[in-house]
């Protein structure tokens, strides 16, 4: 029996760009332009820990600078190698371009389990990646601006925010160097929700076009959908806890590195979280079926299948195997190439990881304008809007006592129209304003072109137009 050869993740990448620019027509010398790599620097570094020297090896890659600074978060995680790295780079690249981010794509990583090390271990080392970083420019408000990912969240980035102010003392801008940064550092209401509310986001306009869930067999909306989440980190909560508190979808799968839990009448989200978060597994939590082989879970009976944690967990192995009609990309490259293929073929809607993920990168450029601006958001126009909503309301009240109990306010009216948005509510409607926007322009391609049949071709196409365009206005 042959072996099935599994695309790379790399490979799945380029695979899935070169499908895209066949439908194009690009200058050759454009299109290995966008597609390679600009330059990836590897650092090995040493720090002096628990009385030895460790030796760490990090990256960070830089895949396109059609457009400055570049962006894309920091990994720390053991399988961290320079291939994936440029993969991420490359995804970053698209991802910034569909949602009308103005970065170009970088990304980077430490080979490191953090897990293994304590809190002022982790921060020497993470200074000390940061200094190598910072000292070639690959940290600079300017220039590239990384973001948590996978191992790092607002701890790391403070950290490498501060390192970065202790060797530029008099750069104004030093809190642009980052994003994802605790809030009292600069930080950005929003920020540590955002990737998993832009998958909700995502998924919010998807059930907009009804032509576009017919596509997957399902009807109606959200309401009621079952839900399986491979992945209960940062990204893989939030999505699941804003799809089923406010949208009223059933969790029935949570899948996590050591088995999954299984309830088809749903599964409490923010307990599941809480028993996490204190016992570091899900083995053990009540009213839930506990399943050790966890991949199995992924090809349960659902509606909808969240991958929010590795890539490639989706494969030609199992891809056959996968029940659900929709699936949305909340991790980055869950599916292989290889299944990619066999989902098109069975009629499987997949909503790709440039595009559904990118609420991280979206709420990370609202943060980066507010480090540069250096002001809080609605901090200027919070109270005047107030002010305006309560002319309206001082009038309807005129009108209310007039005309009696003829016409009477609703409950809670004045309260909910009197409130001006401060910093969460305009991230949220800027966020929402980007998810549906570069939505609508995959479709276009999507519903508007008969080479076309899924939502990544239609990602890819308009992403890389939008780069080829930042070149030729350059000049290439």
């Amino acid at each position: 029996m042959t072996a099935i050869k599994e695309p790379s993740f790399r490979e799945s990448v380029d695979l899935m760009f070169n499908r895209a620019v066949a439908l194009m027509d690009l200058p050759p010398g454009l299109e290995e332009k966008i597609r390679v790599c600009n330059a990836t620097y590897t650092v090995r570094f040493g720090v002096r820990l628990r009385g030895q020297i460790h030796t760490f090896t990090g990256y960070r890659s830089v895949h396109s600078e059609h457009m400055e600074p570049v962006k894309g978060g920091i990994r720390y995680a053991m399988g961290v190698n320079q291939d994936e790295v440029e993969a991420l780079a490359a995804l970053m690249t698209y991802k910034c371009a569909l949602v009308e981010a103005p970065f170009g794509g970088s990304k980077g990583g430490l080979r490191i389990d953090p897990r293994e090390w304590e809190e002022h271990e982790l921060e020497l080392i993470t200074r000390r990646f940061a200094y190598e970083l910072i000292k070639r420019d690959l940290i600079n408000p300017a220039q590239n601006v990384p973001a948590p990912d996978m191992g790092t969240g607002e701890r790391e980035m403070a950290w490498m925010a501060d390192q970065y102010k202790r060797m530029n003392t008099t750069d104004i801008n030093y809190r642009a160097c980052v994003t994802g940064k605790p809030i009292n550092a600069g930080g950005i209401q929003g920020r540590v929700e955002a990737t998993g509310r832009g998958v909700q986001y995502a998924l919010q306009e998807f059930f907009r076009h009804l032509e576009d869930v017919a596509a997957t067999g399902l009807s109606g909306s959200l309401d009621g959908k079952r839900v399986v989440v491979q992945g209960l980190g940062n990204v893989g909560y939030h999505a699941a806890k804003f799809l089923q508190e406010e949208d009223g979808c059933v969790i029935t799968g949570i899948i996590e590195r050591d088995g999954a839990l299984y309830n088809e009448a749903g599964l409490d989200v923010e307990a599941v979280h809480e028993w996490m978060q204190k016992h570091d597994t899900i083995k053990g939590f009540p009213d839930a079926t506990h399943s050790a082989e966890g991949a199995a879970v992924l090809e349960a009976d659902c509606d909808i299948l969240i991958p929010a944690a590795m890539e490639g967990v989706i494969n030609m192995q199992n891809a056959a195997r996968i029940k659900a009609p929709l699936i949305i990309e909340a991790a980055n490259g869950p599916v292989t190439a290889g299944a990619d293929e066999v989902l098109r073929e069975k009629g499987t809607v997949i909503i790709p990881d440039m595009y559904a993920n990118a609420g991280g990168v979206t709420v990370s450029y609202f943060e980066w304008v507010k480090n540069l601006s250096h002001i809080r958001f609605g901090r200027m126009g919070r109270r005047q809007e107030e002010a305006r909503h309560q002319l309206i309301v001082d009038e309807l009240q005129r009108l209310d006592q007039h005309l009696g109990d003829a016409w009477v306010m609703s409950p809670g009216f004045k309260q909910k129209y009197l409130r001006g948005a401060g910093e969460l509510e305009l991230v949220r409607s800027g966020l929402d304003d980007t998810m549906r926007i570069a939505y609508q322009s995959m479709r276009e391609v999507w519903h508007g072109r008969k080479d076309v049949t899924d939502l990544r071709t239609a990602a890819y196409l308009v992403s890389i137009a939008k780069v080829a365009a930042s070149y030729r206005a350059m000049g290439l």
